[in-house]
């Protein structure tokens, strides 16, 4: 059965899903809104074949309203093939960017079997956007994909993503959400054969008055796949929130299931508010682990003593702090260049933030 926007109603609040979300800043994309607004997607040349094609065969199932609209909206999908053998080779780097107005876009991307590649989804500029990511890892594939929002202060983003990880085939996942006003993204996972693995990864940063929302479903059907999640957000600023929802199904015929989801968050000022709730759902006990662990906390006292008391300025003690509190997180993307480059990123926000330069006060 096709799933449309018209099998989901508009939101009130008061439903799970939605609980958390600011509904009066969403533009009106969780109602009816038009999309009238506009988004570039461009890519770097590679060896791997990137185009615009028709939606047309393409099965896709939205999680909600706005993935509904968004899918009901577009006419054409950029598609990512990662060719069959592939061994590894440079990133597939494409980039979104908000032009303004309301705007949806569709990013679908097919690790063909026994290949391995990352790609890298930038999402900058201003606007509104519906943005829905699709994702197959075929079997024996070994996939990475880094999502990063980077949008201006004032873009609103709500997104899907979705994958679909084959039979003895590794997906990785890096979400890095550092701008936009509100940012709200679910990731779902299921498995289409044994022995699937997947790992997903979060880091983010929310300032003053921002809303960025992260939720994770990882539906087990399959015998011996793995799902790990490790998220870590820091806070900084009267009004800034974040919510992360980890969910995990475990089905019955899903024997020899491992899994473990870990949120972390780290409150750097008052008036700052992270939600957090971890769900496990076991529906058999022939499981090789299942767990989670959720915690949100201030900075530690000793840490900042320590560095201070070595001649390094509060403000870029606080930023050390931060960046090492991300780092365990980040050096798990698999890749030097691209950790490298998120932590760059990560470094600007801080900055932006107010809370100093890595290089000040430092004496070399």
């Amino acid at each position: 059965m096709t799933i449309t926007h018209t099998d989901f109603v508009a939101p009130t609040g008061r439903e799970e899903q939605w609980r958390f979300t600011p509904l009066a800043r969403l533009r009106g994309l969780e109602a009816e809104a038009e999309f009238t607004g506009q988004v570039g997607i461009d890519w770097d040349p590679t060896d791997c074949r990137v185009e615009r094609c028709s939606k047309d065969g393409i099965r896709y199932e939205p999680v909600d309203r706005v993935s509904s609209r968004a899918w009901a909206d577009i006419s054409e999908v950029v598609q990512v093939t990662i060719p069959r053998e592939r061994a590894g080779g440079p990133s597939v780097n494409v980039r979104v960017k908000g032009l303004g107005g309301v705007a949806s876009g569709h990013i679908r991307i097919v690790a063909e079997s026994f290949s391995s590649a990352t790609v890298v989804l930038t999402h900058t500029g201003a606007g509104a956007f519906a943005g829905n990511v699709d994702i197959v890892v075929g079997d024996g594939a070994s996939l990475t994909v880094v999502s990063q929002q980077l949008w201006d202060a004032d873009a609103l983003h709500l997104g899907h993503h979705h994958v679909t990880v084959g039979r003895d085939a590794r997906y990785r996942s890096a979400v890095v959400t550092l701008g936009g006003d509100v940012v709200r993204l679910v990731s779902t996972v299921d498995y289409a054969g044994p022995g699937g693995d997947a790992e997903m990864l979060g880091v983010f940063l929310v300032g003053p008055g921002q809303h960025v929302e992260h939720r994770l479903l990882a539906t087990h059907t399959e015998p011996h796949c793995r799902s790990n999640v490790a998220y870590k957000g820091a806070l900084d600023g009267d009004g800034a929130h974040s919510v992360w929802i980890g969910d995990v199904i475990v089905r019955p015929n899903a024997i020899g299931t491992d899994t473990y989801e870990l949120n972390r968050n780290l409150l750097l000022s008052e008036g700052a508010r992270a939600d957090s709730v971890p769900n496990l759902e076991l529906e058999t006990g022939e499981i090789t682990g299942a767990g989670h662990a959720s915690a949100t906390g201030r900075f530690d006292d000793d840490q900042l003593f320590y560095l201070q008391s070595r001649g390094i300025p509060i403000d870029v003690a606080r930023m050390l702090v931060v960046r090492g509190f991300f780092a365990d997180v980040v050096q798990r993307v698999g890749d030097p260049d691209l950790e490298a480059a998120v932590l760059l990123s990560v470094d600007a926000r801080l900055e932006s933030l107010g809370l100093g330069r890595i290089d000040e006060g430092i004496d070399s």
